[in-house]
């Protein structure tokens, strides 16, 4: 009776393993470039409100 239900389970631990792993880095790949986007969206704001008053002066000129 050894080859009940625990040794069918215990075959898909590796492949609940992968999957887990698989997963993991997905998601902190999607986090990190959630994290870029909206970095790069505040540099991109914080650089038009600098630039704002310098490209109003070329254009009255």
């Amino acid at each position: 009776m050894d080859s009940g239900f625990w040794f069918e389970a215990g075959a898909l631990v590796p492949s609940i393993g992968v999957g887990l792993l698989f997963w993991f880095a997905v998601r902190a790949i999607l986090r990190a470039d959630r994290r870029e986007r909206a970095a790069e969206r505040e540099a991109e704001r914080e650089y038009r409100e600098l630039h704002e008053h310098d490209e109003s002066n070329h254009s009255e000129r």
